[in-house]
């Protein structure tokens, strides 16, 4: 959906909100439709949308395999000499 649609949802439910006629259980929906709306737009607002010309200024570098240099008898383990103490 585009932003022009879901302010036209929010704009409906504004207006079921306001005539004051919706029972208490349909009410509590449109609060929650509103307040997803609102949520929903906030976040559209933060985001680009691809191919826009702010998202295309910084281009995306290629992933580079790297290689772990570390050698296996250099690696640290855990001595089972060492007394493990258990919570009573």
């Amino acid at each position: 959906m585009t932003r022009e649609e879901l302010e036209k949802v929010r704009s409906w439910a504004d207006a079921k909100l306001s005539t004051g006629e919706e029972p208490p259980w349909a009410w509590d929906q449109y609060m929650k439709l509103r307040e997803t709306l609102d949520a929903i737009l906030a976040g559209m607002a933060q985001t680009t949308p691809l191919g826009s010309p702010q998202s295309e200024q910084h281009p995306e570098r290629p992933l580079r395999l790297v290689a772990c240099t570390d050698s296996k008898d250099t690696a640290r383990y855990r001595s089972d000499e060492l007394p493990v103490r258990l919570p009573m």
